[in-house]
């Protein structure tokens, strides 16, 4: 047998078909042992799980961040673009703006409200119950734009050029898949899927870096570096891929990312995806009953923490394979061939990596990984919405039913999101280049989320109505710029007569730009508003203050070590930054 076979063999497959098995047995045996420890089905602890330690939080964060996108674009911007999309990426030190900061004020809304919240939860108590239906619709519209479809339509490009399967074939059975799994698993086989795939997935990623840094410096994993960032300083007409920021105008990335406001953009969707995200707070909010605010606290942060490690990873485990693959395409003999013009060639950069670089049976074991982490990503989508349309639709409108209806009522859901998700891939695969595709909508969503969120919690003058105007205000203004943006490619089509002429500063405008300012404006109209209507009442405001006792107990879910770590945190985001600047 041929070990450096650029094929997959039949050691590969009997790995994939054996491992698979493996896990499904082990995640069905956690799934079932949980059910006799609850005494029948819970809604809550199917939805949102219970109490976990703090390293299963923090692998669950990753495992639900990571996805399809990160396989497939990641890897794809790596090997097109290089360290430009890393800002996105390099947010470790965000995360820990969860833990330390909103884990604090959820918990506190939590006995408040005598029950595990939603972010629809904490918008409905703050602002209006109008504010936080909007923000249950525009999460659930988020889901199926961004997150669903791209994943599912990712993980065909992967299995495409991994497995050779055609697209639709392994989108559509990854989609199946997953919803059996989210059905029958719920929270708690999610977890346990996210730990089983951790680890695989980090050695296998880690495999391909230095096996392809090996390979491309012939036997040396240092030469293979510089013979990387020498093949990707070179690119783009000698500007070179390996620096975060482009200042220079004649760049040829500069129109795409203009200078220093790249970090600003970044940070804007980081703050909504790590801090407000259903998909993200859920890791953190399940608790055991009669536990102190104390512990729940501090094993979240912990959490946050081991996730802001974490995060650091996928930079080296997605995107320098894909400048890594870049360069082998430059160097022949290496199996990988690649027009960086063609997006279709450099998002499947990962995939080619992993067929051409890793031994057999190598090949199959990390496959495994990454198919769990595709199931882990989706299935974790999947559950937030069941969580979304259950606790903040059915649950207010089908009071005192059965747990085991809404657990019921939670697995339709999911099934909805599956048919939406399936209905919208044709339309989003007409809309240009994936990962940008992803950015920008995520960039039309993000600055509404924000300024509601941010004033909500740290400004006590603002008004419910402001957080109303402001949520669905923004984004409404967003999804008239996605019209446009569909309707003018990017505003980069010759649009003809007077309305596109008088509007070209709208859908025109760079898409990190016109992000900053729709941020600004959502702020400057949410304090305006509050100056014209009644200010919240007294028991909103109380939602965010904190009492003396509870000061105490924050004091007490943390020490030294949490410190020491978290800036340990920063300090790497930090050097990376510096090595890249």
């Amino acid at each position: 047998m041929n070990w450096n076979s650029q094929e997959f063999v039949w050691l590969d497959w009997a790995i994939i078909a054996v491992g698979i098995a493996l896990i499904a047995w082990a995640v069905y045996r956690a799934v079932q042992k949980d059910k006799r420890l609850q005494q029948g089905a819970n809604s809550e602890d199917y939805l949102f799980g219970k109490g976990e330690p703090w390293y299963i939080i923090g692998a669950a964060i990753f495992a639900a961040n990571i996805g399809s996108e990160h396989l497939v674009g990641l890897a794809g911007t790596g090997a097109k673009d290089g360290v430009g999309m890393a800002h996105w990426e390099m947010q470790g030190w965000m995360i820990l703006i969860l833990g330390w900061l909103f884990v604090p004020f959820y918990q506190l809304l939590n006995n408040k409200l005598g029950k595990i919240i939603t972010m629809p939860d904490f918008l409905k108590f703050r602002y209006t119950k109008r504010t936080g239906s909007w923000l249950s619709i525009i999460t659930l519209i988020a889901y199926v734009l961004t997150k669903v479809s791209v994943t599912a339509f990712t993980g065909g490009i992967f299995f495409e050029f991994l497995l050779n399967i055609p697209f639709w074939y392994g989108a559509i059975g990854l989609i199946v898949i997953t919803a059996v799994f989210t059905v029958f698993g719920g929270m708690k086989g999610v977890m346990t899927l996210s730990a089983i795939q951790t680890p695989i997935l980090i050695i296998g990623s880690f495999l391909v870096l230095f096996l392809g840094l090996n390979l491309l410096g012939e036997g040396s994993i240092a030469e293979g570096w510089s013979q990387m960032m020498a093949a990707c300083n070179a690119a783009h007409e000698g500007y070179g891929t390996t620096h975060m920021f482009h200042t220079d105008p004649a760049d040829p990335m500069y129109p795409k990312f203009p200078g220093y406001v790249v970090f600003l953009g970044a940070s804007i969707i980081g703050f909504w995806y790590w801090c407000t995200d259903q998909h993200i707070v859920q890791r953190v909010l399940g608790q055991t009953k009669g536990e102190s605010n104390a512990a729940v606290m501090a094993r979240a942060r912990r959490g946050t923490i081991a996730a802001g490690y974490f995060k650091l990873l996928p930079i080296f485990m997605f995107l320098i394979p894909g400048m890594v693959a870049y360069a082998l395409s430059l160097k022949a003999g290496s199996g990988i061939e690649m027009d960086i013009t063609n997006s279709h060639d450099t998002d499947g950069a990962f995939a080619m990596m992993v067929k051409n670089i890793l031994p057999a049976g190598v090949k199959g074991i990390v496959t495994i990984g990454f198919v769990c982490a595709l199931v882990a990503s989706l299935a974790a989508f999947f559950n937030s919405c069941a969580t979304l349309f259950t606790e903040d639709f059915y649950k207010p409108m089908r009071k005192n039913k059965s747990e085991s209806h809404y657990v019921f009522v939670g697995r339709l859901a999911t099934v909805v999101v599956v048919l939406l998700g399936l209905a919208w891939m044709p339309i989003m695969m007409n809309m240009g280049n994936l990962y940008s595709y992803l950015q920008d909508i995520q960039s039309l969503i993000a600055p509404a989320m924000v300024a509601v969120f941010a004033l909500g919690i740290f400004s006590k003058k603002i008004t419910p109505k402001a957080g109303e105007w402001g949520l669905i205000g923004g984004f409404l203004i967003g999804m008239i710029r996605l019209f446009t943006n569909v309707v003018t490619e990017s505003g980069t089509k010759v649009m003809e007569g007077a309305f596109w002429e008088y509007t070209s500063w709208f859908w025109q405008t760079n898409w990190l730009i016109f992000e900053v300012w729709l941020l600004v404006f959502i702020i400057l109209m949410m304090v305006v508003v509050s100056c014209f209507t009644p200010a919240p009442s007294k028991e909103q405001v109380e939602a965010i203050t904190f009492t003396s006792d509870y000061k105490k107990a924050i004091r007490e879910s943390w020490n030294k070590w949490d410190v020491i770590a978290s800036l340990g945190v920063v300090a790497l985001c930090g050097a990376f930054y510096y090595y890249f600047w």
